[in-house]
């Protein structure tokens, strides 16, 4: 899979009422190996709840962060309030989503693989654009996904050459879930690697706080995986 350029990939609404352009912030492929089939998720950056286009007041009182996921068919929206309510998830028909969209992911076929700890860290003291894609499978289900994000974070130690990637949110599916559609198994979580055939994953789940409860990036989880990081051009 080409990474994207995520400097320069958006998602654009179609809807005459607003047309809104989202920033891409990664993108999930989920590929089917016993039919070959592949879809493509991509996760907009997260914003604030909004009054659009209001003469005043912009931001909605009781406000919470605003992350959607646009899919071929269907589409999911995570709604963060300050508490956990029964609304945080929404998957809907992504036609439904602003009136469908238009993609402009734009490929960085320049990039650059980096298959050494040198290597990376070379690329990351020449402050270059770095994109990983971690690579997960299920032999149950036959699904295999591969995960891709732009590196926000990255560890170095020259003496010990070593180095480890720490970014998200990501759009992490579970394989194994066996639901009808692909965005009713997808939850957030961050993901860390220093070594390429395993992953770690934080995954934003509902947790009790005093007589509340909020979302919180706390549930744990390590999976092999194939990592890759690219250097793109700068």
């Amino acid at each position: 899979m080409i990474p994207l350029d995520y400097g320069r990939s958006f998602v654009l609404g179609k809807s005459p009422d607003n047309e809104v352009r989202f920033w891409v912030e990664s993108r999930t492929r989920i590929i089917d190996t016993r039919t070959g089939c592949a879809e493509d998720y991509i996760q907009a950056a997260s914003c604030k709840s909004e009054h659009t286009f209001a003469a005043q007041d912009l931001f909605i009182a009781d406000n919470y962060d605003f992350l959607p996921v646009f899919g071929p068919e269907w589409g999911l929206i995570f709604r963060r309030k300050a508490v956990a309510h029964d609304g945080y998830r929404s998957c809907l028909r992504a036609q439904d989503m602003w009136g469908g969209q238009i993609c402009r992911l734009v490929e960085a076929p320049a990039a650059r693989a980096l298959t050494t700890a040198a290597q990376i860290r070379a690329a990351t003291y020449g402050f270059e654009p770095i994109v990983g894609q971690t690579e997960i499978e299920s032999a149950a289900t036959g699904l295999r996904a591969i995960l891709e994000y732009p590196v926000k974070t990255l560890n170095t130690h020259r003496a010990r050459d070593l180095y480890q990637v720490d970014t998200g949110p990501v759009v992490l599916p579970d394989l194994t879930a066996g639901t009808a559609r692909h965005v009713e198994a997808m939850r957030l979580a961050f993901v860390a690697w220093n070594a390429p055939d395993w992953a770690d994953f934080v995954i934003e789940t509902r947790v009790p706080v005093g007589s509340a409860e909020v979302y919180h990036y706390r549930e744990l989880r390590t999976l092999p995986a194939a990592n890759r990081l690219f250097a793109l051009p700068a």
